[in-house]
């Protein structure tokens, strides 16, 4: 028989302060108006994406149900099964209760960062378009409005030959073409025929010059077209972050991202200070207090938290404000499907600092099938108005692409 994680009992949690539930917090007001509901059950489905997309919704008793999704990834649905019985009989709107409620539940199993925090993002961004939903008003609203009516899109491009300069720079010719795309991202750290030894995290110069040749030709072939970033996906030495750095300092470079390893914030602060390169970091870390020390030792140039990987869309918005007091922007890391892309594009549009969401799956033919809507046009997003996310699930494609062996939640 397979494990009911929602039986697994914590047996410290019995007796200590970390419980926020609407009992124990006194919670007990009537607030009318279509506002008493209560959750009924969580559920999840995982989608086989170019990543393995975890959808979960939320439902209640009002027969009104929330859809979210937390970053991929495996053991998210077993603790999502975890925190069911935690908010079940709970009101949907206490968002930010239900979210501190969920991470003191579970601190003991890890909830400072990882696969704990990501399956809690799932199920807020799943309560922002339920409370949407109940209050009849779009999910921005719910963050304090809108700076914006559409946001930026930036494609992650992949060129197939990922090594080939000229091969990058005609994919980035094509996607600013064909698909109207004025912000791209690539990678660097692809295989150059010189490398040693993969462990040390060391380039030696014939590898530092095959990078900064991608950069070249993307760069000068866009000519200004489009604002080109280039992702290391925290692959180098801090000396060799460095010596990349000032090899492209001479290219029109939007942002080199996560040129270090996340861990050790020093090294990420003296390798942003030592070029006049953007730097971009925050995908590896987790919660406001994660990305608080990239922040207040200006560590960073733009901040890039995954929103349904550091706590959802209220705690996107909390680094938002917080990066906002050292004046630099925020772009989204996303590599979801389009329920968390549109989740991301709410906050987008209701912080003043927010500078574009990630785009992963052009190359992915059935991406905006899983939704009845238009999610990506022309490079940008248009924040929907409908209530909630604005967005409607196509159960029949998410049915269609599920993981083998996975089950598809109920209809709302």
């Amino acid at each position: 028989m397979p494990v009911d994680y929602t039986q697994l009992h914590d047996p410290n949690a019995e007796y200590t302060m970390r419980d926020l539930s609407a009992g124990t917090m006194g919670v007990r007001a009537k607030r009318g108006g279509g506002r008493d509901v209560e959750i009924t059950d969580v559920q999840t489905t995982m989608v086989d994406g170019n990543f393995p997309w975890t959808l979960v919704r939320v439902y209640t008793d009002a027969g009104i149900v929330g859809t979210g999704e937390a970053y991929w990834g495996a053991g998210v649905p077993e603790v999502i099964e975890r925190m069911t019985p935690f908010v079940v009989g709970e009101n949907p709107l206490d968002l930010d209760r239900l979210y501190e409620h969920l991470v003191q539940k579970m601190s003991g199993e890890g909830s400072i960062e990882g696969t704990v925090v990501t399956a809690i993002s799932g199920i807020e961004i799943a309560l922002h378009d339920l409370a949407g939903k109940i209050l009849e008003v779009p999910a921005y609203q719910l963050l304090g409005g809108k700076y914006r009516d559409e946001v930026r899109v930036y494609c992650d491009c992949h060129a197939g030959e990922e090594a080939d300069p000229e091969a990058n720079a005609d994919e980035a010719e094509r996607v600013v073409e064909e698909l109207g795309y004025d912000a791209l991202k690539f990678d660097l750290d692809v295989p150059s025929g010189h490398e040693k030894d993969k462990a040390n995290r060391h380039l030696r110069n014939a590898e530092i010059d095959h990078k900064a040749e991608i950069v070249r030709a993307v760069t000068e072939r866009l000519d200004g077209r489009a604002d080109a970033a280039f992702d290391c996906h925290w692959s180098f030495s801090g000396g060799s972050a460095k010596r990349i750095a000032r090899a492209v300092e001479d290219y029109d470079v939007w942002w080199l991202e996560d040129p270090v390893p996340p861990e050790n914030h020093d090294v990420q602060r003296e390798v942003s200070q030592s070029t006049t390169v953007p730097i971009t970091a925050g995908e590896n870390v987790y919660r406001k207090h994660g990305h608080r020390r990239l922040l207040e030792e200006q560590a960073v140039d733009v901040i890039a938290p995954d929103l349904p990987k550091v706590g959802g869309m209220r705690e996107t918005r909390k680094i938002a404000d917080m990066a906002d007091t050292y004046y630099v922007p925020v772009a989204m890391h996303n590599v979801s499907s389009p329920v968390a892309t549109m989740a991301s594009a709410h906050v987008g549009a209701a912080i003043p600092n927010s500078l574009a969401v990630e785009y992963h799956s052009y190359q992915l033919g059935w991406w905006e099938d899983l939704v009845e809507e238009t999610v990506i046009e022309d490079g940008s997003i248009d924040v929907p108005e409908k209530p909630g996310l604005g967005l409607t699930l196509d159960l029949d494609a998410v049915e269609a692409h599920m993981i083998d062996g996975e089950e598809l939640f109920d209809e709302a």
